[in-house]
């Protein structure tokens, strides 16, 4: 049965669309307002205060805890310093992703992960033989992302911390109205933005502090379906979706390398041992035979198949997440995996995995159109992801 997460006391009184879904066993609202439009233009223009507690939070402690953390992701766990996050995937011994997420170093030997996905009983086996306490958290730390240009004003008006020295991936202990909280430079919208860690009790007394203190700096409450268009819109992969779990997989074909959907950049083949070495090596050295890229659908080719049936274009009026095939030299080469219109560009965008030949940026493929329920072709420009990428995200 499905639970409210520990800010609900909050969002079940100002989701007035009663549009909810469940994420990990929590309800989450897909959208506040019965359209999600002005809750996209909080993340681009203003803040949105987000719920992500349903994520899974795993403390790792112990006098071999950085050696686990060295061991499970594809990055140099060492080089991570003090208050420092990474981003990361993590393998099978095949090379093929398990899942990806970030990596908290909140001590000398306590680092705490976060992910989509349960992933327990990987770091449990994994940890054998190792001297190292892992602890599922997930129900005591609540999570709100505060995504936006206005999130430092926002922070700066509640937070003891000192926001404008605080770096891109990197964190920090605070307080918030008297609540100690870990601030954290990250987030999933690709803008200006933070995620708030807080403790479950503590989570209503945090949202009232932000939202006050962001009632002159057009703060709103975001649901889901606001985030998948910034994310689609930032490039972030999304798992079950982009790609899938190599836990989850059930033909080999379905499971993919972090090269494959770009985040070979996480891969640091210089460690001397992780899970999955050698098969990324091996792959390294041979190539990949699929690249997540993006597409920019050519305007001109959805007035044309629309404007054939007297329609101007249909454009998706929410962000989707499904299968669409690509094709070049008269076959398919791949399939776009998640796609929006987005209005910040004002383009039609998508993300796709391609075969590597057909992947290099300013090619072009053809993405399948469905025009009054007849199949269709619309031309694409293979380009590198992000779409947006503001220097504000990282300043």
């Amino acid at each position: 049965m499905p639970i409210g997460t520990p800010f609900h006391p909050r969002t079940s009184t100002l989701c007035m669309s009663m549009d909810w879904r469940i994420w990990s066993g929590y309800f989450v609202a897909s959208s506040y307002h019965v359209f999600h439009e002005p809750e996209y233009a909080a993340i681009r223009h203003a803040a949105a205060l987000i719920d992500v507690s349903p994520l899974f939070k795993y403390k790792i402690i112990g006098e071999d805890a950085l050696k686990l953390a060295d061991r499970v992701i594809t990055r140099d766990a060492s080089k991570c310093a003090m208050n420092q996050v990474l981003y990361a995937p993590w393998c099978d011994e095949e090379g093929k992703v398990i899942q990806d997420g970030t990596i908290f170093r909140l001590g000398e030997k306590h680092f705490r992960m976060n992910t989509a996905d349960p992933s327990l009983r990987w770091l449990q086996m994994n940890a054998i033989g190792m001297d190292v306490k892992i602890e599922d958290v997930s129900e005591e730390i609540a999570a709100v992302a505060l995504q936006g240009p206005t999130a430092r004003d926002i922070l700066k008006q509640v937070s003891n911390a000192e926001m404008d020295g605080l770096k891109y991936f990197r964190l920090t202990s605070a307080q918030v109205d008297g609540v100690p909280v870990i601030i954290s430079r990250t987030g999933y919208t690709g803008d200006l933005g933070y995620e708030i860690w807080v403790s479950s009790q503590n989570a209503v007394r945090l949202w009232d502090a932000l939202m006050a203190a962001g009632k002159n700096y057009g703060i709103a409450p975001v649901g889901m379906l606001a985030l998948d268009r910034a994310r689609i819109e930032a490039g972030f992969i999304l798992i079950e979706v982009d790609y899938i779990s190599a836990e989850k997989a059930l033909i080999p074909s379905q499971k993919s390398s972090p090269f494959e959907i770009g985040l070979g950049w996480t891969v640091n083949l210089e460690k001397e041992t992780f899970v999955g070495r050698n098969a990324l090596r091996e792959e390294k050295e041979r190539g990949s035979p699929w690249q997540l890229v993006g597409l920019e659908i050519l305007w001109e080719d959805l007035e044309r198949l629309y404007g054939r049936v007297g329609l101007p274009p249909q454009l998706p009026s929410v962000a989707w997440r499904s299968g669409i095939p690509v094709y070049a030299d008269g076959r398919q080469v791949g399939r776009a995996t998640s796609g929006c219109w987005s209005p910040t560009l004002k383009k039609y965008i998508a993300l796709a995995t391609l075969e590597s030949r057909c992947a290099l940026s300013g090619a072009q493929v053809l993405m399948e159109i469905t025009v009054e329920f007849e199949r269709k072709q619309a031309r694409a420009n293979v380009v590198k992801p992000p779409f947006f990428d503001p220097p504000r995200k990282r300043a």
